[in-house]
């Protein structure tokens, strides 16, 4: 919709990934009024060939989609630095899915945020079932060689049994039984192909961000719901893990902002020695904003208290407090803000 005139082809089709890989300079040199290569991860030396084409006529477009982060990719190893814009186009946000008043917060939850649940009127059990399939045949095994596909597939439901918890590579390799080295691969498996990320700890110094232990959340909430066992919104209601998944959705709906809008991550979480806690800090230079996400539909004054003692330690760097709830009411003041968590995008 957006480059109609431009040509399209789907390497996920071997016929014309076979045509394309037998004379790629050819085949590209063929579309010069833009092409759209879907599903591109499937021809590395497709990135190669585009950089020697581009450099001779600078007037060349193309598109490359795919479902897995190229410039993490192990086998394309052409960044094509300075020749690309990135677009991450994650599942479809809050405010992407137009009027939702009628949907409850657990069946939005339980539903996830794939196309193929909103567009195509999909159940969220056969989506997201079909989608696990697919991810551990097909996607996982192109990014790398996994011996004990059952293995994996555990270690990605124990990642969702730990939604807005610490990763602790050693914990979850002594509960699946596999090395330590193996799940810091694993992880970066599940961040290379988007299916979940770490949230990393802020502090001043960016070094000592990476160095300290991140928590980990999934790119769609519905996904989790599934691998959790889940099979109805009536399941979530009492659910212990119902927090998570909720703080979960609100992290994640924040990082669609962000990756809609052509900007980077700039998300974080706070946690002190005295255990006071943040859900969610954005980054903005030495500017700050502050989280509270609360899966309870009623507002309580202590919701606020380690906002308070947020801005309190890092004084007029914060220029905004919010508390993101499960409520109806909405309240704006100077300082201090109370969010129904629709409004988050505003």
């Amino acid at each position: 919709m957006a480059f109609p005139t431009y040509d399209y082809v789907n390497l996920e089709d071997v016929a014309v990934r076979l045509m394309v890989q037998n004379d790629i300079k050819a085949f590209l040199l063929s579309h010069r009024n833009g092409l759209i290569v879907d599903e591109a991860q499937y021809l590395p030396e497709l990135f190669s060939a585009i950089q020697v084409v581009v450099d001779e006529d600078k007037s060349l477009r193309y598109i490359l989609s795919g479902s897995s982060d190229f410039l993490l990719m192990q086998n394309i190893t052409q960044s094509l630095a300075g020749r690309v814009a990135v677009e991450r186009l994650l599942p479809l946000s809050i405010e992407e899915l137009g009027d939702i008043d009628t949907v409850s917060t657990d069946e939005l939850m339980f539903s996830g945020f794939f196309p193929g649940v909103w567009g195509d009127g999909k159940t969220p059990n056969e989506v997201y079932d079909s989608y696990l399939t697919t991810y551990i045949e097909r996607d996982v095994r192109q990014i790398i060689n996994i011996k004990d596909r059952a293995a994996f597939l555990r270690f990605v439901t124990v990642c969702a049994g730990r939604i807005g918890c610490e990763f602790s590579a050693n914990s979850i390799a002594g509960e699946i039984g596999v090395s330590y080295k193996t799940i810091q691969e694993w992880m970066s498996i599940l961040e290379t192909s988007y299916t979940g990320f770490r949230l990393f700890p802020y502090y001043r110094n960016i070094g000592k961000r990476l160095s300290k232990t991140p928590k980990i959340y999934f790119y769609d909430v519905g996904l989790a719901c599934f691998l959790l066992g889940i099979e109805n919104p009536n399941q979530l209601n009492r659910h212990p893990l119902r927090g998570a998944l909720f703080e979960n959705m609100v992290i994640c709906d924040q990082l669609k902002g962000r990756y809609n809008e052509g900007k980077r991550n700039n998300l974080f979480f706070y946690r002190d020695r005295s255990q006071h806690e943040i859900d969610l800090v954005q980054e903005y230079a030495m500017q700050l904003r502050a989280f509270e996400i609360k899966s309870a539909q009623s507002y309580h004054p202590d919701f606020y208290k380690n906002l308070d003692y947020f801005r309190k330690l890092y004084g007029e760097d914060v220029i905004s407090t919010c508390i993101i709830y499960n409520g109806d009411s909405e309240v704006n003041a100077d300082f201090n803000g109370i969010v129904n968590y629709r409004h988050i995008n505003k």
